[in-house]
């Protein structure tokens, strides 16, 4: 019975293990997304800041090329929708990580329960 409940506990400890390595990959994603959308978001107002007229440069491997003050602007505004969304996403999958890793920390004094409650 002992070798039967160690089985179920190694196997909710690996589970539990496997949820948190995740949330840490989910987490780390999110820090890059944020470090993205400030950046984007540093872009743009830059980007505010130049007259009609003025000159934008993209760079394009070792190339500057130059681009519309329009163009630039609307791919940056369209980066940071994407960005957006991505941490949204992630938002939901970091909360979904943690809601599982609560149920696995739940987990294991249920099968440990009868256990404790065994020989006094």
């Amino acid at each position: 019975m002992s070798d039967d409940i160690q089985k179920k506990l190694q196997t909710e400890l690996d589970s539990f293990k496997n949820v948190q390595k995740e949330l840490q990959k989910a987490i780390q994603t999110r820090q890059q997304l944020d470090g993205q959308l400030n950046e984007n978001e540093i872009v743009k107002q830059e980007l505010d800041l130049l007259p009609s007229d003025g000159k934008v440069y993209k760079s394009v491997g070792p190339v500057l090329i130059k681009t519309e003050l329009v163009e630039a602007k609307q791919n940056v505004s369209k980066r940071i929708d994407y960005i957006t969304k991505e941490i949204k996403r992630i938002d939901d999958v970091i909360t979904s990580l943690e809601k599982k890793q609560d149920t696995h920390r739940g987990s294991a004094p249920e099968i440990t329960g009868p256990v404790s409650a065994g020989p006094s």
